[in-house]
């Protein structure tokens, strides 16, 4: 009699170390699951988020892609530009002060030649607006070809660049290329290059193209501020 229930507690106690080790082998299965979808979840939110890049400061230690992230981040720039229109005929140049808050704000004041200097075009999201007692919307839109197309500025650039699944880049020195199709239907805008200086992260020059790959627009970036929010 003793003897079955030396056995019978000894049996129980086999089920409740079995179970104990059912439980803990569940938990430790748990513990390894939440353990694996943390990691996981970190390393989507490093490697699939790109946040902007904010008060970020241009050095020699910068690398290409953070520069690129930089200036596909602006939110805001001022910049004297050299403009060159070229067309079958003859070529056009101008001098413009740019100034850009915000995709719905932008302002292009031309500065030279001087039968329309002072003239503002303004951007007001899909307004257009020109400021000048002398000259009217008709005469600037159809004697200066470009001049109040938003192409011309690095906001659109920046645009167009990041929506174009095949934007390109290109290091050739202490010089990066970024090259993108824009959107517009223009034949005349099709094509678009940036170059920014690697040292300044500063922009340098834009060149745009036609459809048949020939310059239509050459600007020459002279002075460049910008701000990253």
């Amino acid at each position: 009699m003793k003897d079955r229930r030396l056995k019978k507690i000894k049996f129980q106690n086999k089920i409740d170390l079995s179970k104990k080790n059912k439980n803990s082998n569940i938990i430790i299965k748990v513990i390894i699951f939440l353990i694996i979808a943390i990691f996981v979840i970190f390393l989507s939110s490093k490697f699939l988020i790109k946040k902007p890049i904010k008060n970020f400061k241009i050095g020699n230690n910068n690398s290409s892609q953070e520069i690129v992230d930089y200036i596909l981040n602006i939110s805001s720039y001022e910049a004297t530009i050299d403009m060159t229109v070229y067309s079958n005929k003859n070529e056009n140049r101008y001098k413009i002060k740019q100034i850009y808050h915000g995709k719905d704000n932008s302002t292009q004041e031309i500065i030279e030649p001087s039968n329309i200097e002072g003239v503002k075009i303004i951007h007001e999201g899909n307004k257009l607006k020109i400021e000048n007692s002398k000259l009217n919307l008709v005469n600037i839109l159809e004697n200066y070809q470009y001049i109040a197309d938003n192409c011309i500025d690095l906001n659109t650039f920046i645009e167009d660049f990041k929506n174009d699944q095949n934007s390109n880049i290109i290091e050739e020195n202490d010089i990066i290329i970024l090259e993108t199709i824009s959107r517009s239907e223009n034949k005349y805008t099709k094509y678009k290059q940036l170059k920014i200086d690697k040292k300044t992260g500063n922009p340098l020059q834009m060149e745009i193209k036609s459809d048949n790959k020939k310059t239509t627009i050459y600007i020459l970036y002279k002075e460049v501020k910008i701000k990253n929010n």
